[in-house]
């Protein structure tokens, strides 16, 4: 959730497409156009809009039923409260949401001390779900990225302390300051947290709903949803030098507030409609930029942002968007 931009800004990739006009010789005149053939106003001069397929990795069939929950930045009381509440867990952690769908936007570590806590729980807790035929989707925001590329800056003391236990010096990350080296170890690339969050996606829908940490652009369309989710995965787990070109700049998918601070202009929201159409969707699921109002939505529905500062750091309430039947409701403890 933090305003600064990424320690190590990543180069911008550019992607062009190239469209093939022809013309062609006939001197006869121009036949005039039928009404059925006449430019619509409302569509005239927008981009054509091109769908995109996703694989099974970054995409899930509709579920019965999805409960999304935002940032939760190491606060584990207030994670095992919002849990409850979308019906996931009971009062020993255990899953009991059946084929319930849950869907974590990331940001679950940092400025708390539980984040490992946490981690442990999201990791039982998609196991569980799993066994019981439904799914827990926990995905990257930026502060998790954050620690794979060691930068600790909201990282507690506490926070430190959780993952001291580790090898100091495994990975030599003699890099970072010695509190620090247990955290480095088990978030850098190839670390036991880093293969852990490997399998946390960047982007990803379900049903007809895009959920992401920041947002999805229409850039990150045409750099591929698949290519993105595979390339973070392939640097978390140690098989990549850096994560895909744009992940981690300031309007990558885990870092752009684009959609989600204040009223956003029509032309945003156009954009927004464009990329959920390419995307054969209806909205987009959001973290990343405290509500201080509560979950709320914008672009008529196509834009929903749930975090509400859900931890003790922001103090925010307990509340959770629930989708079914393709409608949308806050629960609120």
């Amino acid at each position: 959730m933090s305003r600064e931009p990424f320690s190590r800004p990543m180069r911008a990739c550019v992607f062009a497409l190239a469209a093939a006009l022809s013309s062609g010789c006939d001197r006869s005149p121009e036949p005039k156009p039928s009404a059925s053939s006449a430019p619509n106003p409302s569509t005239a001069g927008r981009p054509e809009v091109v769908k995109v397929a996703l694989s099974a990795r970054s995409s899930r069939p509709e579920a019965p039923r999805v409960v999304a929950v935002g940032d939760l930045h190491g606060d584990l009381e207030m994670a095992r409260r919002v849990f409850r509440k979308a019906g996931a867990i009971d009062d020993k952690d255990a899953w009991i949401g059946g084929n319930l769908v849950l869907v974590q936007t990331g940001d679950a570590v940092d400025r708390g001390d539980d984040d490992r806590k946490i981690l442990d729980l999201l990791e039982k807790l998609r196991v569980q779900a799993k066994a019981a035929g439904g799914e827990l989707i926990a995905m990257v925001g930026n502060h998790e990225l954050m620690n794979a590329a060691r930068d600790f800056r909201y990282v507690t003391p506490g926070g430190f302390a959780a993952f001291a236990d580790l090898d100091p010096h495994t990975g030599k990350p003699d890099d970072v300051e010695p509190k620090a080296r247990g955290r480095a170890v088990a978030f850098s690339p190839g670390g036991a947290y880093a293969l852990q969050l490997a399998d946390h996606p960047v982007i990803v829908r379900v049903g007809d709903t895009v959920f992401v940490h920041g947002g999805v652009l229409p850039k990150h369309v045409s750099a591929g949803i698949d290519a993105i989710n595979d390339g973070t995965r392939d640097w978390l787990l140690g098989k990549a030098a850096h994560p895909p070109d744009g992940v981690l700049a300031d309007d990558g998918p885990v870092w752009t507030r684009l959609y989600s601070e204040g009223n956003p202009a029509e032309g945003t929201c156009e954009k927004l409609g464009r990329t959920l159409e390419s995307l054969s969707a209806k909205r987009l699921v959001m973290g990343h930029t405290v509500q201080k109002g509560g979950i709320n939505s914008a672009c008529d529905g196509k834009a929903w942002r749930i975090d509400v500062g859900l931890s003790r750091y922001y103090g925010g309430p307990v509340q959770a968007l629930e989708i079914r039947g393709g409608t949308a409701t806050v629960l609120k403890e």
